[in-house]
């Protein structure tokens, strides 16, 4: 079952078209890449599909309790809220906060008490904080960073850094999650870590994963299907194996039939 659609998408920056008649068709629990040349159209598809851009034309809609919802002109925070989360290229984090108050200031959107509650310190505000402290702390473990809780997040390696922005994405509870470039200024150990990380975080939270990257033994290893833009268009999509013997993949982007 479909759980997002993108309709002959095209996204203009003035005269240059960065997205030209895309269509994407994403079922639940499916783990997709998303390759091609910088310059391609990658980060531009999911800036629009999560709010940060609007679309020129075409439409973007999203499986939300069983009815197809067009999320295409929806701003970034309600279009989270009916549960699509991503990460960056470059690393957002807070990083004079501690590891757990990044995971948890995430999870503001879900939380339930008004500031009546908040200024009087009222059993539901406490219960509610406990919930939220149950359920960073339960992320972080999902993350291997339950050890680092209390650390400064600018102290973590490269590596966890990385990790705990997934965390701080996973607080969002969401159906969809979109990485970018996750495996990005990675060594072969982080990338072999990140890679069982996601399969783990696809199976045991059932989530849908799309992603980009550029580490080809990744995305082939990894992914279910792929999709790959080039200026703006998607020249093809398909099974890892096909897309290594596409003629227009490897003329495009990956320079030889691997």
């Amino acid at each position: 079952m479909s759980l997002l659609k993108v309709v002959d998408l095209y996204r203009n920056f003035g005269g240059l078209a960065a997205l030209s008649g895309v269509n994407v068709d994403i079922d639940q629990g499916e783990l997709i890449g998303l390759i091609g040349p910088n310059g391609a159209g990658k980060t531009t598809l999911f800036n629009v599909i999560t709010g940060i851009y609007e679309p020129s034309s075409g439409s973007v809609e999203l499986l939300v309790n069983d009815n197809m919802v067009d999320i295409s002109h929806k701003k970034t925070d309600a279009i989270n809220r009916l549960g699509i989360a991503r990460t960056f290229q470059n690393i957002r984090l807070f990083k004079d906060m501690s590891v757990i108050d990044n995971v948890k200031v995430a999870m503001n959107s879900k939380i339930k008490y008004g500031l009546l509650h908040t200024f009087l310190r009222t059993d539901k505000y406490y219960q509610i904080e406990d919930d939220v402290d149950v359920k960073a702390k339960r992320l972080l473990s999902v993350v291997n960073l339950n050890d680092k809780a209390c650390d400064l997040a600018k102290n973590l390696p490269y590596g966890d850094q990385r990790k705990l922005e997934i965390a701080r994405a996973l607080a969002s509870s969401p159906s969809l999650l979109f990485l970018d470039e996750p495996a990005a200024g990675m060594n072969p150990q982080e990338t072999a870590e990140l890679t069982s990380l996601i399969k783990k975080i696809k199976n045991d939270l059932n989530l849908t994963i799309v992603l980009i990257e550029h580490d080809m033994s990744l995305v082939m290893n990894l992914c279910e299907r792929i999709y790959v833009l080039d200026y703006g268009r998607c020249i093809a999509n398909g099974f890892p194996d096909q897309i290594k013997k596409d003629k227009r993949v490897i003329k495009a982007y990956l320079g030889k039939e691997n």
